[in-house]
């Protein structure tokens, strides 16, 4: 199945985790694909964005360039590698600073130095090309333009069936699947897609861990970013695995009803 094309890969993720979403693919451009459109023309928050091809099927491709910047958030321009971080993101993402914004801070990290520490590991982060093009696997030519990760968003079962077919050849039991600090964006794209210089290259990568997007990413909801060789071999190993020969463990039909009990 080594020639199995991108669309495939998309259809078989999609059996895989009964996914009611569409994969999406990324790669990078010299040229964005003819009905595309920027990003910033769906939302400034390019994690939203991307989320939105996958929930809402009329949704062209998506692409991003230094030409279309404009109306994107700053952070996720630096995140996608066409800008620098700013060097109050650092305030900003922790305790805040009189210098930016009049102090205003996401207290998501404890010190501006631990902030710094993080981003300085990312390494160089490098754009796919002039332009990123972000779009459903189904929509994809049979040509592969070279794609570099896909990213899958799903309810709580559906993500931990393909995190279990993740591991389902992997030798590690630590590093397959990693939850890593950053925002929406870099969970969906920067880190499986291979732009972060240090991003492990044989790690999926489970989220979002950034709370700011909790005003549109459904709270029953959880996002894989899979870099595409793990994508590939997750689709190889599908029909050997309990996604096909235990559908009954992977999605019961009958299940024990527990849940909380508010206490009064």
């Amino acid at each position: 199945m080594s020639g199995l094309s991108i669309i495939e890969i998309g259809n078989r993720i999609t059996k895989a985790g009964n996914l009611e979403t569409r994969p999406i693919c990324v790669y990078g451009s010299k040229e964005p694909p003819v009905n595309a459109i920027p990003i910033a023309s769906i939302s400034r928050c390019i994690a939203k964005a991307i989320l939105t091809i996958a929930v809402q099927k009329e949704t062209p491709p998506l692409y991003i360039g230094e030409d279309t910047l404009e109306g994107c958030c700053p952070g996720g321009q630096a995140w996608f590698g066409f800008k620098d971080f700013s060097p109050y993101i650092k305030y900003f993402v922790s305790t805040g600073s009189k210098e930016f914004r009049n102090g205003a801070a996401e207290y998501l990290q404890a010190t501006p130095e631990i902030a710094e520490e993080k981003i300085k590991s990312l390494g160089k982060i490098t754009p796919l090309g002039k332009y990123v093009v972000i779009q459903a696997c189904k929509d994809l030519s049979d040509e592969d333009p070279g794609v570099k990760s896909i990213v899958c968003f799903g309810i709580g079962e559906q993500i931990r069936n393909l995190c279990s077919l993740i591991h389902f050849r992997g030798s590690n039991p630590f590093y397959s699947v990693l939850a890593p600090w950053g925002p929406s964006c870099a969970t969906f794209i920067t880190y499986p897609a291979g732009m972060a210089e240090n991003s492990p290259p044989d790690s999926v990568f489970l989220g979002p861990v950034d709370p700011t997007g909790n005003s549109w990413f459904p709270p029953n909801y959880l996002a894989l970013g899979i870099p595409i060789s793990m994508a590939r071999r997750l689709s190889e190993d599908l029909e050997e695995s309990f996604i096909i020969k235990r559908p009954k463990t992977a999605y019961p039909k009958h299940r024990t009803n527990l849940k909380p009990v508010n206490e009064k």
